[in-house]
C-alpha cells in the first residue's frame, strides 16, 4: 500500500509512526519531512499547501491513501482536489472544514443545531465590537474567526484587555485575514477535554479522550500556544460523559453539516469545556490535534489504518471500533526560546541515542537536517511522549527524557497533567 501523509509536524510524525506499525510493508511518503521523519517516509519535495502539485503527484504515483494532517490545506480544498483526481483521501472537503476555518460559521451552525456552546456575537466593525464589550463586561474570550495556528483565542479578564485584543485583530490585523472577523464569547468555567471522532459523516468512532495544555508556562500561565503538552486518559472522561458528547455534540454537528451540503468525512475534533451545566463546545477542529495525537496514537491498541481507509474510500464505519491500551501516556513539548512570540531557528539539537525506547517516543515537529546535523526550524520543536502503567509513570518518563534533550533556548513545561495529579491527591475521580 502506498500512503502519503501531507504535513511535516509532530502530528504527522505520530501518524507515520502509527501507520508504519499498522502496516510495516506500506510505502510511506511525506511532504517535505522534518528531521525525524526521514527514517519512516520517503520525501516528497512539495509544500503541504501546494494543492495542485500534490494532487498531480499523488495521481501519477498511484497513491492508495492520502492522509491530510494540517488544517490549512484542508481549508484550501486539498481533499476536494485529491478526490477529483481519484486519490482516496482522509480529510474533509473545504466546505466541511469551515467547522474550523471559520469560527463564526461553526458558532452559527451549533446554534442552529442546538449544540451546547458559549454565548457569542461576531463582529467585523471595531466600534460595534467595542460597544458590545462595554455592554457585556468581562471576563470574555476574543477569537479570530479564521485560522491562527492555535494562537487566535485570547482570554480577557477585563474589558480593557478585551478591547486591546479586538483592536489588535480588527485594526492592527495581527492575524491578517484570519482576524478580520472576530467572535466574542462568554467565558466558560470548567476543565477542557479533547475528543477525536473518526467519522464517515454519519457514524463516529471516538478515540481516547485527552487533555491539552495551551499556555506557555507552568500552572497554565502566559500566552496561548499551539499546545505545550497533553495526556490521556482523563479520569473525568467517563463512558457516560462520552455518550453525552456523542449524542449532544458530535452527531448533531455532523447532521447539521450534512444538511448544509457539507458532509464531513475525516477526523472531527471537539474541544470541550466541562461546565457545571454539562459539556460545551469551545471549538471544533477538522483534523487530528497537535500535540494530542502524540498521546492518543501511542495509546491505541487497535490499528488506525483500516478506519482511515474505510472513510477515505467512501465506506461506512458502522460497527467498527478503536480500542485503547491499558495505562497512560503523556507528552511534553520542547519549544524554542521566545515562542509563541519571535524565536531563532537553526539551533543544534542533541538527542542522546538511548533516550527513545519502547516507553519513550520523540516526535519531531520543528526540526530539520542542516550540514548533517539536527537543528531547530520551528516554534514547537519536539514532543516527548512517555508511556507507562500510570500517568505518574508516563509523566516521569516524559520529563526525564525531555531533560536530556538539549538545544539553546529550549523551554518546556514540567507540570503537564497537573489537574489529574491534583484529583488523585484529593482522592477524587
Amino acid at each position: 500500500m502506498r500512503i502519503l501523509v501531507v504535513g511535516n509536524g509532530g502530528r504527522e510524525h505520530a501518524l507515520l509512526w502509527k501507520l508504519s506499525r499498522d502496516d510495516p510493508s506500506a510505502e510511506l511518503y511525506a511532504t517535505r519531512p522534518n528531521g525525524g521523519m526521514a527514517g519512516l517516509a520517503r520525501a516528497v519535495p512539495i509544500a503541504p499547501t501546494d494543492i495542485e502539485a500534490l494532487a498531480g503527484w499523488a495521481r501519477a504515483e498511484i497513491i492508495d491513501l492520502a492522509v491530510i494532517g494540517p488544517e490549512v490545506p484542508l481549508a484550501q480544498g486539498i481533499a476536494d482536489r485529491f478526490a477529483k483526481f481519484g486519490t482516496p483521501v482522509f480529510g474533509p472537503s473545504a466546505a466541511a472544514a469551515r467547522i474550523e476555518s471559520s469560527k463564526a460559521y461553526a458558532k452559527d451552525l451549533m446554534r442552529e443545531a442546538g449544540v451546547p456552546t458559549a454565548g457569542y456575537r461576531t463582529f467585523r466593525d471595531l466600534e460595534a465590537a467595542e460597544g458590545h464589550l462595554v455592554e457585556v463586561g468581562a471576563p470574555v474570550v476574543v477569537k479570530a474567526s479564521g485560522l491562527a495556528a492555535g494562537k487566535g483565542a485570547v482570554v480577557c479578564e477585563t474589558v480593557e484587555e478585551a478591547t486591546l485584543a479586538v483592536r489588535s485583530m480588527l485594526a492592527d490585523f495581527r492575524f491578517g485575514e484570519a482576524g478580520r472577523e472576530v467572535v466574542i464569547e462568554e467565558f466558560m468555567e470548567g476543565e477542557e477535554l479533547s475528543v477525536f471522532a473518526l467519522t464517515d459523516g454519519e457514524n463516529v468512532v471516538t478515540l481516547l479522550p485527552s487533555q491539552d495544555h495551551k499556555r506557555i508556562g507552568d500552572g497554565d500561565t502566559g500566552p496561548n500556544t499551539g499546545g505545550m503538552g497533553a495526556y490521556g486518559p482523563v479520569s473525568i472522561a467517563t463512558d457516560a460523559l462520552l455518550g453525552e458528547v456523542r449524542d449532544l455534540v458530535l452527531l448533531p454537528t455532523l447532521a447539521a453539516l450534512a444538511a448544509d451540503d457539507a458532509p464531513f468525512r475525516g477526523l472531527l475534533y471537539a474541544g470541550l469545556m466541562l461546565t457545571d451545566a454539562g459539556p460545551k463546545v469551545v471549538e471544533f477542529n477538522c483534523r487530528f490535534g497537535d500535540p494530542e495525537t502524540q498521546v492518543v496514537l501511542p495509546m491505541m491498541a487497535s490499528p488506525l489504518l483500516p478506519l482511515l481507509v474505510q472513510i477515505a474510500s467512501g465506506g461506512s464505519i458502522a460497527g467498527m471500533t478503536a480500542a485503547a491500551r491499558d495505562g497512560a501516556a503523556l507528552t511534553t513539548v520542547l519549544a524554542s526560546g521566545g515562542y509563541p512570540g519571535s524565536y531563532e531557528k537553526g539551533k543544534p539539537i542533541t538527542i542522546p541515542e538511548d533516550v527513545e525506547s519502547e516507553h519513550v517516543l520523540v516526535f519531531h515537529a520543528g526540526t530539520a537536517i542542516s550540514d548533517g546535523g539536527l537543528v531547530t526550524s520551528g516554534g514547537r520543536v519536539l514532543a516527548v511522549t512517555g508511556v507507562g502503567a500510570t500517568l505518574q509513570e508516563a509523566s516521569g518518563k516524559s520529563v526525564a527524557a525531555a531533560e536530556r534533550i538539549g538545544f539553546e533556548g529550549a523551554t518546556y513545561r514540567r507540570d503537564i497533567g497537573w489537574r489529574e495529579f491534583a484529583r488523585a491527591e484529593a482522592g477524587r475521580p
